[in-house]
């Protein structure tokens, strides 16, 4: 049982290196490999163990590297779980810098919600695998911490991208306030798929009721906002 749990965190973790290496070098493609390599072991590690009982010289034998090259990529020791945080910001910068004309900045993070989750991409927060994942998080107050500060840091990006959208400046109250709610919208829809998750709802139900989750939830934020 421990066995599969494991497998299915290393699986559930999805590859971010493209089929065809997009036109990546090959030093690029063997430092992604690494990052890879780094991260599925320290979260096969943290699934079967808890965060707080794995440490990060264990992973790195696991990962057959040193523990300065685990530092070299993931500077903390919560990075190497909450390790999509820097996708996440990249994927939702690119949402709304590369919108099309006409959509608004809104719409363009809706439709990469859903997508996400069409996908069954692992920041769409459903899938086989999360159940393990997310008993981490709840176990560990460490992680737990750096996912707040990892939302103020989020929230700040999204004032900054609704500001520069609307030719704003970065301080204005409005980007602020619009990103302030935009975060809590959505954080609301993935506390409640953990709950569903948790309590070993099918992921096919929990993944129709995200989507109209989050239909609601832009909604509402685009008529408030």
């Amino acid at each position: 049982m421990a066995d599969d749990v494991e497998e299915k965190a290393r699986r559930g973790r999805g590859d971010r290196v493209p089929a065809d290496g997009d036109g990546l070098s090959l030093r690029e493609l063997k430092k992604i490999r690494t990052r890879e390599r780094i991260s599925g072991e320290a979260t096969r590690l943290f699934v079967a163990r808890g965060f707080e009982e794995v440490t990060v010289a264990e992973v790195a034998r696991a990962a057959e590297v040193s523990t300065m090259t685990v530092f070299n990529y993931f500077p903390r020791k919560e990075d190497l779980f909450l390790d999509r945080i820097p996708e996440a910001f990249e994927l939702v910068t690119r949402a709304v810098r590369e919108r099309g004309e006409g959509v608004a900045p809104l719409e363009a993070l809706h439709r990469l919600a859903l997508d996400l989750l069409e996908q069954g991409h692992p920041l769409a927060g459903v899938g086989f695998w999360d159940r393990h994942w997310w008993q981490v998080l709840v176990d560990s107050a460490a992680l737990q911490a750096r996912g707040r500060e990892a939302l103020e840091e989020f929230e700040d990006t999204l004032a900054g991208l609704f500001a520069e959208a609307g030719g704003a400046g970065p301080d204005e109250h409005g980007p602020r306030l619009a990103a302030a709610l935009t975060v809590a919208g959505y954080r609301s829809v993935y506390a409640t798929v953990i709950r569903r998750q948790m309590a070993g709802v099918p992921v096919a139900e929990i993944v129709a009721e995200q989507r109209e989750l989050l239909r609601h939830t832009f909604d509402v934020l685009s008529r408030v906002l």
